[in-house]
C-alpha cells in the first residue's frame, strides 16, 4: 500500500430525485423533519445506496429487528431513514445493523438539513394545469352553442355557466402568475408575468361585464385557454429545474452530530457543537472526524477523498493533521481539536460552494433577456391602443378596453414563455436516451456557449477503482497467500486484490492464521511458522515502485502487486472530440504528478495540474472565467463540488457522490463519456431552435399586433392566434427529436 503524505489543514469540501415509483409513497421531507424535531429518541441516518421499493422493506426490517427500535421510516427521495428509538439506543448500533444488511449509513443532524419544495411545487403546477385543461374543454364546448347561433336567454345562460367555470379556474390556475406579477411590481420591475396577469384579468373582467350586460360576446374561453397554455410552459420549465437540494446543504449531511471527548481519560459523548478548542477527541475506525485537529495518539489510515478525490487512503500518525468530514479507516485515533464549528474545513467548503452556486444563479437565460424589453413594449402598446380608441370613439370606454385587452392577449408572451422550455424538454429527452440527465433549465443554453473543458482525473476520466495489472506474473501460491491476508483488510487495494484472486479462481491460502491488521501499515499473519505481511513498502522491507502497489513479504522475499486505475470508456473519444471542436482542454487532479502526467500524455492533454486541493480547482475555474472563457467542468468527488458549482456549466457521472451530483447541471448516467460530445452538438441545435422560436414569436407579433391595434381582432380571435403561435413554437421544438 503506497505511502501518501498528509495534507495541510487548509482545505474545503462539498447529491437528485429518486427515479423509483416507491418515492410516491415515501414520507415527505417536511414530515420527517417535523417528526425528528418534535420528539426525543429519534435518529436520522443517510443511506446513499437506497434506490428502490425493495430497499424500503430491507432497511426498515433490518432496523426493526434491533432492540429498542420503535419505528423506522425510509424516505427514498431524500435517501434518509428516521428511526424512533427508546432511550439509550446508539446510532452506531443501527449503522452496524444496516451495514450487515449491505447498506452504507451515516448519521445526520436534522437541524442542519432544510427540506426541498421542488416536488411540492411541481405537483402544484401539475394540479393547476389539469384544472385549466378540464375547464378549457368545458368552456369551449359551451361556446360552441353560442357560436352556432344561440341567442337571447340561451346565450346568456351559456355565458353565465361559462363564467361559473372560468372565473374560479382563472383565480386558481392563474395564481402562480398573479403572485409572480405582484412580486415583480413590489420590486419595481415589469416581469413577463405582469402582462400575463393583466391579460387574464382583463379577458375575464370584460367577459363578466359583457355577461352582466347581456352582451353578444364573452371571452371566458379565451381567458381559460390563455391560462392553460401559459401554465403548460411554466410546468415544462419547472420540470427542467427539478434539482433535489443545494450542494451546500448536502455538505451539512457530512457533519457529525456527536463526538467522543476524553475527559480525564474517560470517554464522554457530547454534541459536536459543545466541543471546545483544545479538547481531545477519540475517533474509532469507521467514524468521521467531527472537527479539524491534530493526531496526539494512534496510527491509522484516513479516507480523505473529500480533499484529494483519490480513492487510496493516506497514512495518519501522531502529529498529522485531520479535517472534519474525513473518515478514519483502520485504527482508533485521539485528536486535539484545532478548528470547530464555522471554522472547520467542512463549513469552509460549504461556504465556498454556496458562493459558487450563487454566482451561477446570476446567469440570465435567453427568455429572461428577451422579456426584459418585451414586457414594457407590451404595456406601451396596450395602453396606447386604449388611449387612441378612447379618443377616436369619443369616449367609448367599453370598445377601447376591448381593443386594449385584445392587444394584451395577442401580444401575451405565451410563445415566448414556451420557446425555451419546449426546446429544453425536447432536447432533454433526446439527451436522456443518450445517457445524460439535464437537471437545470439553463444548462443547455450555457453548454452551447462553452469554449473550455476542465476535467477531473480519478472517477471521471478513470473509473476510480484500482485493479491489479501484474497479477499473472506471480505464482498462484503467492496470490493465495496475499488473498488470505487481503480478506482481513478494509483497504481498497486489499479488497481489489482479494476480488481479483476470487475472479481468477485462486482461493485464499487456508492455513494462514493469526491475521491481524496493523493500523496504517497493512495486514500480517502466520503461515507455516513464518510471518507473512501485506502492506506498505517500508513496512514489509520492499523497494517501492513508481506506481501504486501493495507489497507481500514471506520469509526473506518480497513481492509487489501493482495497480492502475482503468480509463473510463469513451474518455479518449471525448477528449479528441473537444480538441476537434477547437476547445481548450485542462486536466486537474488531487493525485500526484506522476499518474497525472502519464494520463495527460496518454490522452493528449497539454494543460494539466497535479496535487490540487478544492480551492485550487475553483481558482482555475475562476481564472479561466475571468479571462472570458466559458468553462465546462466534469468531476465526481466532494473535492470537485465547489468547482462544479462555480463553472459556467458542469457534468458529473452517476457514480459521483451525492453532493457532486447536486452541484452539477448535467448527470452522465452511464460509464461512457462519449455522449458528452453529443451533448455539445445537441446544445448547439437547441440554441438554434430557441432563437428560431424567438423569430417565430417576433414574426407572429409583427403580423398580429397591427390587426389588434386596428380593432380587427376580438379578444377571442386574439386568444386563438396566441394559441396558434404557441403550437407552432412547440412543433418547432419537437424537430430536435
Amino acid at each position: 500500500m503506497t505511502l501518501q503524505p498528509a495534507f495541510p489543514s487548509t482545505s474545503y469540501e462539498a447529491g437528485g430525485m429518486a427515479a423509483c415509483p416507491a418515492c410516491a409513497v415515501a414520507p415527505s421531507a417536511q414530515s420527517i423533519a417535523a417528526l425528528a424535531a418534535g420528539r426525543g429518541g429519534n435518529i436520522m441516518l443517510s443511506l446513499p445506496a437506497a434506490h428502490c421499493a425493495a430497499c424500503i422493506s430491507a432497511v426498515e426490517s433490518a432496523l426493526m429487528g434491533q432492540a429498542g427500535v420503535k419505528a423506522a421510516r425510509l424516505n427514498l427521495t431524500q435517501r434518509r431513514v428516521l428511526i424512533e428509538t427508546e432511550a439509550g439506543v446508539e446510532p452506531a448500533s443501527l449503522i452496524a445493523a444496516l451495514s450487515r444488511a449491505a447498506y452504507e449509513a451515516h448519521e445526520l443532524d436534522a437541524g442542519l438539513l432544510s427540506s426541498t419544495e421542488t416536488g411540492r411545487a411541481s405537483g402544484d403546477l401539475a394540479m393547476r394545469l389539469g384544472v385549466a385543461f378540464f375547464s378549457m374543454m368545458n368552456v369551449m364546448l359551451l361556446s360552441v352553442a353560442v357560436w352556432s347561433g344561440g341567442d337571447g336567454a340561451t346565450r346568456d345562460m351559456f355565458h353565465w355557466i361559462s363564467a361559473l367555470i372560468a372565473i374560479p379556474t382563472v383565480a386558481f390556475s392563474g395564481r402562480p402568475f398573479f403572485a409572480s406579477a405582484a412580486r415583480s411590481l413590489r420590486a419595481g420591475r415589469l416581469g413577463m408575468d405582469v402582462p400575463i396577469s393583466l391579460a387574464l384579468i382583463l379577458a375575464t373582467s370584460i367577459s363578466l361585464y359583457e355577461t352582466t350586460q347581456g352582451g353578444h360576446h364573452a371571452y371566458f374561453d379565451a381567458a381559460v385557454m390563455l391560462c392553460f397554455f401559459l401554465l403548460l410552459g411554466r410546468y415544462l420549465d419547472h420540470r427542467t429545474r427539478a434539482i433535489a437540494r443545494s450542494a451546500a446543504e448536502e455538505l451539512a449531511a457530512l457533519e457529525v452530530p456527536r463526538a467522543t471527548v476524553l475527559v480525564g481519560g474517560v470517554e464522554i459523548t457530547r454534541p459536536t457543537s459543545e466541543v471546545a478548542l483544545g479538547d481531545t477527541l477519540r475517533v474509532r475506525p469507521g467514524g468521521r472526524m467531527p472537527v479539524d485537529g491534530v493526531i496526539v495518539a494512534g496510527t491509522s489510515e484516513i479516507d480523505r477523498s473529500m480533499l484529494t478525490g483519490e480513492s487510496l487512503p493516506a497514512f495518519a500518525g501522531v502529529g498529522g493533521a485531520v479535517l472534519a468530514g474525513e473518515v478514519n479507516l483502520t485504527g482508533p485515533l485521539d485528536i486535539r481539536a484545532t478548528a470547530i464549528g464555522r471554522d472547520s474545513a467542512l463549513h469552509r467548503m460549504a461556504d465556498l460552494v454556496s458562493i459558487a452556486e450563487n454566482a451561477k444563479t446570476r446567469y440570465t437565460s435567453l427568455a429572461e433577456r428577451a422579456a426584459s424589453w418585451y414586457s414594457p413594449l407590451v404595456h406601451i402598446l396596450s395602453f396606447s391602443a386604449f388611449g387612441f380608441w378612447l379618443w377616436q370613439t369619443g369616449g367609448d370606454v367599453r370598445f377601447a378596453i376591448n381593443i386594449s385587452a385584445a392587444v394584451l392577449i395577442i401580444t401575451c408572451p405565451c410563445a415566448l414563455g414556451l420557446a425555451v422550455p419546449a426546446v429544453v424538454t425536447s432536447a432533454s429527452g433526446k439527451l436522456f436516451r443518450l445517457g445524460l440527465l439535464i437537471k437545470n433549465g439553463t444548462a443547455l443554453e450555457r453548454l452551447a456557449e462553452v469554449d473550455t473543458f476542465v476535467l477531473d482525473k480519478t472517477g471521471t476520466l478513470t473509473m476510480g477503482a484500482p485493479t491489479p495489472v501484474n497479477f499473472a506474473s506471480h505464482p498462484a501460491h503467492l496470490v493465495a497467500l496475499a488473498a488470505a491476508l487481503a480478506q482481513g483488510s478494509s483497504h481498497p487495494l486489499s479488497q481489489s486484490l482479494a476480488a481479483a484472486a476470487l475472479a481468477a479462481g485462486i482461493p485464499p491460502q487456508l492455513d494462514v492464521t493469526e491475521i491481524t491488521e496493523i493500523a496504517g501499515y497493512g495486514v500480517q499473519g502466520i503461515c507455516l511458522g513464518r510471518t507473512l505481511r501485506l502492506g506498505r513498502a517500508a513496512w514489509v522491507g520492499a523497494d517501492p515502485l513508481d506506481i501504486t502497489a501493495t507489497y507481500l513479504r514471506w520469509g526473506e522475499q518480497t513481492h509487489a502487486f501493482a495497480f492502475e486505475d482503468r480509463l473510463r470508456t469513451g474518455a479518449q473519444a471525448a477528449v479528441d472530440a473537444f480538441a476537434a471542436m477547437g476547445k481548450a482542454v485542462y486536466l486537474i487532479s488531487g493525485d500526484t504528478a506522476g499518474p497525472v502526467a502519464a494520463l495527460s500524455g496518454r490522452l493528449g492533454i497539454a494543460n494539466f495540474t497535479a496535487s490540487a486541493l478544492p480551492e485550487d480547482k475553483l481558482r482555475l475555474i475562476a481564472d479561466l472565467s475571468a479571462g472570458g472563457h466559458r468553462v465546462l467542468m466534469v468531476g465526481d468527488g466532494l473535492n470537485d463540488t465547489a468547482a462544479l458549482a462555480g463553472a459556467h456549466v458542469s457534468i458529473s457521472p452517476a457514480s459521483a457522490l451525492d453532493a457532486a451530483r447536486v452541484a452539477s447541471d448535467i448527470v452522465l448516467l452511464g460509464a461512457d463519456m462519449a455522449p458528452i460530445a453529443d451533448a455539445m452538438r445537441i446544445a448547439g441545435q437547441a440554441r438554434r431552435r430557441i432563437l428560431e422560436n424567438f423569430g417565430l414569436s417576433a414574426a407572429y407579433n409583427i403580423i398580429a399586433v397591427p390587426l389588434a391595434l386596428s380593432g380587427l381582432a376580438t379578444p377571442l380571435a386574439a386568444a386563438l392566434a396566441m394559441s396558434l403561435s404557441s403550437i407552432t413554437v412547440s412543433l418547432n421544438a419537437l424537430r430536435l427529436k
